[in-house]
């Protein structure tokens, strides 16, 4: 696949690997629609971008499940449709199950699950009637793997892998392409904006995600996979990674290294 002349739609595009992708793809001979709830850092990022004039703003709420329908009307008559959606929007958590309220449980469900849900099938229709389409699907090497702390985030991002796997055969014979992109640790702000057990913000940078990959190595590293239509893909650090074969072939090894994360 060669992104030129392709019409390419980011959520969470206000910062971290959503901004990345926004930067580098400008570079090439495309036309973006960015989208989060922060208009005031979309601009910022549309600024940055190498031909600002080829990027069109789209501010959206991935919570606000009813309004997603209008909002792919008006990407659709940005620039007359769109080729390849990245669904990257969503929220991350840092909390045990014990003291995690219900209601942070379902608006990390309603926004990286059912919001990412919603806008998908609010985009199908579209890329059926044209016979071709790409949604790629930023998860998480959590999406595979329950760790501490991210119980729910960890559901989140494991029903994401159920939903687009089951939807990648069903919408074959239209040429739509499903990619599950399963990011581990990234320097971005996830870590910031995660909610706690009382859903306020974590407000610290984990050890962990300072010392993860680039947002710009990452994106890189992403469009290639994108390129070459790949149906899943890990990328992160040698351990994350092994973490998903450990869990294949040794479970019980994975839990007992997953245990001692546990901090009592």
């Amino acid at each position: 696949m060669n992104f030129d002349h392709k019409i390419i739609w980011i959520t969470g595009a206000s910062s971290g690997i959503g901004k990345s992708l926004a930067i580098i793809l400008s570079k090439q001979k495309t036309q973006l629609i960015l989208s989060s709830r922060n208009e005031k850092e979309l601009n910022a990022v549309k600024n940055a971008c190498e031909h600002p004039e080829n990027v069109m703003i789209l501010p959206l709420d991935l919570e606000n499940h009813t309004s997603l329908a209008a909002k792919v009307e008006e990407a659709l008559l940005l620039f007359g449709g769109v080729d390849i959606l990245f669904n990257n929007g969503g929220i991350s958590q840092r909390s045990f199950v014990k003291d995690t309220a219900l209601a942070v449980d379902k608006r990390i469900m309603d926004v990286n699950y059912l919001g990412t849900v919603a806008l998908t099938k609010a985009l199908l229709p579209h890329f059926i009637k044209k016979n071709k389409g790409h949604f790629v699907v930023i998860t998480s090497i959590v999406g595979k793997i329950g760790t501490p702390l991210r119980s729910s985030y960890a559901a989140s991002k494991h029903a994401l892998h159920g939903f687009f796997d089951s939807l990648r055969a069903e919408v074959y014979q239209y040429n739509i392409k499903v990619t599950l992109v399963c990011p581990g640790f990234v320097q971005t702000n996830v870590s910031l904006n995660a909610l706690t057990a009382d859903g306020t913000h974590y407000n610290k940078m984990d050890s962990a995600t300072k010392k993860g990959l680039m947002p710009e190595e990452f994106a890189e590293k992403l469009l290639k996979t994108v390129r070459q239509e790949k149906q899943e893909v890990y990328i992160g650090g040698f351990k994350e990674k092994l973490a998903v074969y450990i869990k294949r072939f040794f479970p019980k090894l994975l839990s007992k290294i997953i245990r001692k994360l546990a901090v009592n």
